[in-house]
């Protein structure tokens, strides 16, 4: 009987820390750690107690989650543990397509890729002529979301 009532405390235990450190293993042990006692209460109590403990198991569970996301958020330690708001922004490069047929000049090596100089402003880029100097005149031909793509200008 204690081994199956630690088994329960830990797998409640366990499940329940899952939401302050993410990552599924804690909950994982935790589903064992259920499983554990309910196979043991299978065993040292026949069907009837494996069942009551199986039931016990799911109640304890749901309840264990019903505080965690419904009573938790709203006292002051819950507040603390989870993110209420969103933060503002964009993950996306901004658009460079106005860029293409712009010309400028190789900052760095461009040796498939280094940075351009356009406009007065730096930008990533990749060269689809090979091997292009630093100094040397480029020309964008394309453009991607975080990259220009550059030939070399010929200049007469």
């Amino acid at each position: 009987m204690t081994a199956i009532l630690i088994c329960f405390a830990i797998g409640s235990l366990l499940i329940g820390f899952e939401v302050v450190v993410p990552g599924g293993i804690l909950g994982t042990i935790g589903g064992v750690a259920l499983l554990c006692a309910v196979g043991l209460s299978f065993h040292d109590y026949g069907v009837n107690g494996g069942a009551l403990a199986f039931v016990a198991a799911l109640v304890l569970v749901v309840a264990v989650l019903f505080i965690e996301f419904k009573i938790l958020p709203k006292t002051a330690l819950g507040r603390s543990l989870f993110l209420e708001g969103s933060v503002s922004g964009t993950a996306t490069a901004e658009p460079q397509q106005s860029l293409v047929g712009a010309r400028g000049e190789a900052i760095t090596t461009l040796a498939p890729s280094g940075y351009v100089l356009i406009d007065g402003r730096q930008h990533e880029a990749f060269s689809r002529s090979g091997f292009i100097s630093a100094g040397k005149p480029v020309k964008v031909v394309a453009a991607e979301s975080f990259r220009l793509i550059v030939i070399l200008e010929n200049t007469p």
